[in-house]
């Protein structure tokens, strides 16, 4: 349903055209443009809330002011706020822009994405410090009036412990940390024959000690101490000191984490939430401490993905198949369940990039925040806007909602802007960003599809994306449609991204697509295929692809495999099937998705991968990879086997000992039934017992 729009060129800096603008959102009269909404014509904006309908702002800068008036006017309706000043507005070609301000404000029609499952957190407050005993208990002292703190000292020098016992204390070493907020799990080794939590700190151990080797850190120094043991029988009945401890290991659960070590002890790209490791920067400790006191009380957010184990294709029969969900995620969030064939995923950790699902060759991890259909339906909507606005040539360009909205903001205001034919559109994590919506955007009439990454994103999801993007340009390049649309811009300042997005050049856009991106990744990017192979220029269907590509076919070494079909057995999205009727190894290329199961699982070494895409209609049918003749029981003639089954066994067990006599041997040939009936028949054949073995 349609919104009321409220445009203002800001002071006249933008040449906006309210009829035709109008005109493109299909609204029926001519569009009002404000010159001070947010000043000389707030009454507009009055006016339009009293009216109780939902309401987009065409400013976001003002935002916080639209919305404390909507609500001190107790507006019915929604409101929305969009950005074309910066966006649009504010260009070296803004007066070509209005298709793509049209674009932009035609989103806010679409309905709200479903919404998502969500995680819920729990913290109370308790937080762990570790790192050097000064620092630690520095910091402490100051939290201890504000959270529940406990210490862990992997390092006593210079720490005199507090004159108040005020928290838990102890010291450590081989400290690890595991978990989320509200349950990390921390476990270390207790290493110091001093234990902190049984000590009373009466001095009488310092006093003893002949060396010296104990200071009010109430820490041995076992370089000085030359094991007189006079501190043992000071301590006496408490019993806090003890060189001979066996149980050293030990554990405890916190809400929060502040770890001072110069080398974080969860080392990942994200870390968990509640957890801060500052290092030994006493200013960045203290942003750090001043975080924490967020992070007490109950907290939710979004399950980000949605996970489908049926067609998972991360193992079979504890055989490592396809890791790349693994291997990409920054949070640790993913591991490996090879027991039960699958991955398993905590969804506390996960921050929702994405990245997951875009690498996922299967479809088995798909994005819920928001789903590919969701984002597929604000796509063809802003193209299709543009388009019939007269907008040419468009260029997606997708950013996050940190730094790089910020850096689109600062290119308007000390910059060119963008281009009249780039259209930034914000997602959560351009990480999510995978092949289905990469082609597709192609498909659905982009010209082009750029994706800005300014610095926010680890190493690792650029690298994905870029091999994804690699796989996108090499269809395009095969089908003789331009494989150079897609654009992975890394730029971190005003210049740079400045360069990126005024140096490149257009392509020709296809017809587009009337069809819709949906969440089943391999059914829409056949639809993708489809479509694409109807336009392409190059007159082939058979398109070479990059290793590692989520398309390809099985090469079967006809010589060395036995149609054991252990491969059919292993492959978990139906592309290696046998025949029901004859020793048959048959293939739908289709269905592959490149795992490499199959290739690990055979014993004979006889299978290999080669990525392609193939567009034919073959690919979606069953063809044979290899056959063999059927192997009749020499006994009763009941098919039961493969030829080179039999001879494959034979030729090993001839020489066995258990196999000297002919009869045995021909055992071997018989069916089930018949083999047993065989043995009671004879009788007289050796046992194991019988193999004579050497001493």
């Amino acid at each position: 349903m349609a919104k009321d729009k409220l445009i203002c060129n800001c002071n006249r800096t933008m040449p906006l055209d309210g009829k035709a603008l109008a005109l493109a959102l299909k609204l029926g009269s001519p569009t009002q443009v404000s010159t001070e909404l947010c000043r000389k014509h707030l009454s507009t904006f009055e006016a339009a809330v009293k009216n109780g309908n939902d309401l987009v702002v065409a400013c976001t800068q003002e935002a916080p002011l639209f919305e404390e008036l909507h609500s001190e006017l107790k507006g019915n309706g929604g409101i929305q706020f969009i950005n074309i000043r910066e966006t649009a507005g504010w260009s070296a070609e803004s007066k070509n822009a209005t298709p793509k301000i049209a674009a932009l404000l035609a989103l806010a029609d679409l309905p709200e994405p479903e919404p998502v499952p969500l995680v819920s957190y729990k913290s109370d407050g308790s937080l762990l410090i570790v790192g050097p005993g000064a620092a630690a208990l520095q910091w402490a002292e100051k939290l201890a009036d504000q959270l529940a703190v406990s210490v862990i000292m992997i390092d006593a020098a210079q720490a005199e412990l507090p004159f108040v016992r005020r928290y838990p204390l102890w010291s450590g070493r081989a400290v690890s940390i595991r978990g989320y907020l509200g349950a990390f799990k921390v476990e270390w080794e207790q290493a110091n024959p001093v234990d902190l939590e049984t000590c009373t700190r009466c001095n009488a151990c310092i006093r003893a000690c002949p060396e010296q080797a104990i200071d009010f850190s109430y820490q041995i120094d076992l370089a000085k101490c030359k094991a007189h043991r006079q501190c043992v029988k000071a301590c006496g009945e408490i019993g806090a000191i003890d060189f001979e401890r066996e149980e050293t290991q030990r554990s405890e659960v916190f809400d929060m984490v502040l770890d001072l070590s110069r080398e974080p002890l969860i080392r990942s790209p994200q870390p968990p939430q509640g957890y801060f490791a500052p290092g030994r920067d006493p200013l960045e400790q203290a942003l750090a401490a001043q975080q924490l006191a967020q992070f007490v009380g109950e907290f939710e957010k979004p399950k980000y993905f949605e996970y489908r184990e049926k067609i998972c294709a991360h193992g079979r029969s504890e055989i490592t198949g396809c890791t790349k969900c693994i291997d990409v995620c920054s949070t640790r969030a993913i591991a490996s369940d090879l027991d039960a064939n699958r991955i398993k995923v905590e969804p506390h950790l996960c921050m929702g990039c994405g990245g997951c699902a875009s690498v996922c060759p299967s479809g088995a991890m798909t994005y819920a925040y928001p789903r590919v259909s969701d984002l597929g339906l604000r796509l063809k909507n802003v193209l299709q806007t543009y388009r019939e606005a007269g907008g040419e040539n468009p260029c997606l360009l997708f950013h996050n909602a940190t730094d790089g909205r910020d850096l689109i903001v600062r290119l308007a205001r000390r910059g060119k802007g963008l281009p009249a034919n780039v259209i930034p559109l914000e997602v959560f994590h351009v990480a999510s960003l995978g092949l289905e919506l990469m082609l597709g955007a192609i498909a659905l009439g982009a010209s082009r599809f750029a994706i800005l990454s300014a610095g926010s994103e680890p190493t690792g999801y650029r690298e994905a994306l870029e091999r994804q993007m690699g796989y996108a340009r090499a269809i395009m390049s095969g089908l003789g449609l331009d494989g150079g649309r897609f654009s992975l811009i890394e730029a971190n300042d005003v210049a740079a991204l400045d360069a990126a997005v005024w140096g490149g050049q257009s392509s020709r856009t296809l017809p587009p697509a009337t069809f819709n991106l949906g969440n089943d990744k391999r059914a829409t990017l056949d639809f993708v295929f489809d479509h694409l192979l109807r336009h392409s220029t190059a007159g082939k269907d058979n398109v070479p692809l990059p290793a590692g590509a989520p398309y390809g076919t099985v090469v079967v070494d006809k010589n060395k495999c036995t149609m054991c079909l252990a491969c059919v057995g292993a492959c978990p999205e139906g592309a290696l099937i046998d025949a029901k009727d004859k020793p048959q190894l048959r293939f739908i290329e289709r269905n592959c998705v490149q795992c490499g199961l199959c290739e690990k699982t055979c014993p004979e070494d006889a299978i290999s991968l080669a990525a392609r895409l193939l567009l034919a209609p073959a690919a979606t049918r069953p063809t044979v990879l290899n056959e063999d003749k059927v192997f009749a029981c020499v006994r009763c003639g009941k098919p039961f086997a493969n030829q080179r089954i039999i001879d494959n066994m034979l030729g090993k067990l001839a020489a066995h000992s258990m196999f000297k006599d002919p009869q045995a041997l021909r055992r071997l040939q018989m069916c089930q039934d018949c083999r047993v009936v065989d043995l009671f028949e004879k009788g007289n054949d050796g046992t194991i017992f019988d193999v004579t073995t050497k001493e």
